[in-house]
């Protein structure tokens, strides 16, 4: 019988070494995130960290990863740790899924195409406009300097060039040659191409360069809040692109860290009426109809085209416009 009962604890043994070990629920978790998100989430997260404590009755405490959109995904691949991403491109999580990073259904996960909000590029022109900057044409006039990010680094600046585009498509009958001669004559009139759209903020705003700073519509109104109303304008042009902000939980970092159920409940926050509110305070535009109808006054009306509209898909817009040799590199290098 002892024979039997050490073979039994021994067999035991052997099966729980071969068991993979269950991680522990960590004590934090890393939102890897854009640019010029970081007094959003550093607003939303010690809103998020009562919420958690609340309803689980668990500590968390979140750490925050800031840079431009493309540039965090390959951090991820390269090894960066990211429980989550909150992203400004569909593209940068879309590549993550690709690798196995992220669900390959992520944007079924959650709604709006697990984009909790949204925004779109607009203008900010210095005190009384005086280059009267109105819409998309006057950006390619010769006597006006612009300032936004790369669009090989930044997400932001991808739906700047896209939404020049989809101007110029629509100005000109649907004419790519005539889209890519303003495309090309816009990029020939940025005066700095920075990393990221907080690079291009400190550009215009703090070295005052360019007479026109191109970003999402959300940080046009912050930095107006910050560095003076009543010294820069903002400037909605007749139409504009769709920015969605993508979210996914990197469920191959989450899963082995144990943080999948906090790492889920952060993204479901953001969507919650508190999430909203918290999000349209930062000038973000959201889906919440009462949180949307209760800040109707903040945002100008405008017609916005999709990536879908107008150019196929994000996978048809990367193919023909970010790749390597295609039509962002040959319009860049005309110019």
């Amino acid at each position: 019988m002892k024979k039997i009962v050490l073979a039994a604890f021994g067999a035991a043994l052997l099966l729980g070494a071969g068991a993979p070990a269950r991680a522990e629920e960590p004590t934090e978790i890393l939102n890897v995130s854009y640019d010029i998100a970081r007094e959003l989430y550093a607003t939303i997260n010690p809103k998020f960290i009562e919420h958690w404590k609340e309803t689980s009755g668990k500590e968390i405490d979140i750490k925050q990863s800031h840079a431009g959109s493309s540039k965090q995904a390959r951090a991820i691949m390269q090894g960066l740790k990211a429980d989550l991403v909150t992203f400004n491109q569909v593209l940068d999580v879309q590549i993550l899924a690709d690798k196995g990073f992220v669900s390959e259904n992520w944007q079924k996960d959650l709604p709006n195409n697990a984009s909790p909000y949204y925004s779109l590029p607009a203008f900010l022109v210095r005190k009384d406009n005086p280059k009267d900057i109105k819409d998309w044409d006057d950006l390619v006039r010769e006597d006006v300097k612009l300032v936004f990010p790369n669009p090989k680094t930044s997400g932001n600046a991808r739906y700047t060039y896209l939404a020049a585009y989809a101007y110029a498509l629509e100005k000109n009958g649907g004419d790519d040659e005539a889209a890519r001669e303003f495309v090309g004559k816009l990029l020939k009139n940025v005066a700095v191409f920075d990393t990221g759209g907080r690079g291009s903020t400190t550009t215009f705003v703090e070295r005052e360069i360019g007479d026109v700073l191109i970003t999402f519509e959300a940080e046009v109104e912050n930095i107006r809040t910050q560095y003076g109303k009543d010294d820069y304008q903002r400037v909605v042009p007749s139409v504009s692109l769709l920015a969605e902000f993508p979210v996914a939980v990197v469920e191959k970092v989450a899963k082995q860290r144990g943080s999948l159920d906090v790492s889920k409940a952060y993204l479901d926050y953001l969507y919650s009426k508190e999430g909203q509110e918290i999000i349209v305070s930062f000038n973000n535009r959201v889906h919440n109809e009462e949180v949307k109808a209760a800040n109707a006054d903040r945002f100008p009306d405008v017609r916005l085209v999709t990536v879908e509209d107008v150019f196929g898909s994000w996978a048809e817009a990367k193919e023909t416009h970010f790749s390597d040799g295609g039509v962002l590199d040959q319009v860049f290098n005309a110019r």
